[in-house]
């Protein structure tokens, strides 16, 4: 608790899925928050929770004078950046916007925290999406980074911004690639992981948009911000600076598999996935190797995907007001 007293904190990104979680994860543990708003979603965590309780900048990634009075003003120690257009199907209909946000974002924002002498620590959140294809698996973190499609390159290139300040400037920089995020709070139904748990919940077959076989992580939102806050700590050792991390759970599942995990903690083995296989740019197989987490920070996942998936049900359901199958 001590380190984060009173330590303030500037998040991009705050009124997001992971966003809501490190803010309220920060304010917990006595930070004063800072975060960057776009739009006001009443129905995210962040604003039923946490927004009475930091400071609030409006304006976006793309407005470096915001940036940087939101730097000067709140006299800002820590950066966390997650603020990202992180929808694969949006940056496939509207790339040139993905771009705006994700790649122009980050570099006006390292230049703001470059030129801010306050700033000891910025953390990026990065992807997996990032690596792009390789035939060999895990992605470790000398992987090169060469996504293809809107949404990965959009990452690779944020990710080989956040690099460059370090190199070139000394920026006090670390990157994190986080596998596919899911847990309490996720309303974006287009997600797999809420859209399945939602479709089980109400009795519906979930629909399966690939033909099933796509292997990925899929990690606890509560296990990356504390992954995050964790991160951030241990910077106060110069030698993380520049590196970046991968965070995933060392259990991959392929889309059919993650749901038959959804259907049998729901209690719906009644109920079989609908597959379309018409899913289209993106990657068939991803997954992360922690090691570098796990021997330099010391992090692992605080549960088994299945514990996870079985704890998230159980919150769709509260959240949606469902009765449990049968009873």
């Amino acid at each position: 608790m001590s380190f984060w007293q009173n330590r303030r904190a500037f998040v991009t990104g705050g009124t997001g899925f992971l966003g809501s979680s490190l803010v309220r994860e920060l304010l917990r543990r006595g930070a004063e928050v800072t975060a960057l708003v776009r739009d006001i979603v009443p129905r995210s965590p962040f604003f039923q929770d946490c927004a009475s309780r930091v400071n609030l900048v409006y304006g976006c990634l793309e407005d470096q004078a915001v940036l940087e009075r939101a730097l000067g003003e709140y006299e800002i120690d820590t950066v966390l950046h997650l603020g990202a257009q992180a929808i694969v199907q949006v940056a496939n209909r509207n790339p040139v916007a993905t771009f705006e946000t994700n790649i122009r974002g980050t570099w006006l924002l390292m230049e703001a925290a470059r030129r801010s002498p306050l700033v000891t620590r910025i953390v990026v959140a990065s992807s997996d999406k990032a690596y792009g294809i390789h035939k060999v698996l895990p992605y470790d973190e000398d992987c090169a980074l060469q996504g293809s499609h809107p949404y990965d390159v959009s990452k690779s290139c944020a990710d080989l911004i956040a690099a460059t300040y370090f190199k070139t400037y000394g920026t006090p920089v670390c990157i994190t690639r986080c596998g596919n995020l899911f847990g309490p709070g996720d309303l974006n139904w287009s997600r797999i992981v809420p859209g399945t748990i939602r479709s089980t919940l109400l009795g519906e077959s979930p629909i399966i948009r690939s033909d099933g076989s796509p292997i990925r992580d899929y990690v606890h939102v509560q296990d990356i911000a504390e992954a995050y806050l964790l991160l951030a700590e241990k910077m106060e050792d110069r030698s993380l600076h520049g590196l970046a991390f991968n965070f995933g759970t060392g259990e991959p599942l392929s889309v059919l598999d993650l749901t038959k995990l959804i259907l049998k903690a729901a209690g719906r083995s009644d109920l079989s996935p609908r597959v379309l296989n018409e899913a289209k740019g993106e990657i068939n197989h991803q997954y992360l190797s922690s090691e570098r987490a796990r021997l330099r920070l010391g992090w692992k996942p605080g549960a088994p995907v299945a514990n996870r998936l079985a704890e998230s049900v159980a919150w769709y359901r509260t959240h949606l007001g469902l009765a449990r199958h049968g009873g």
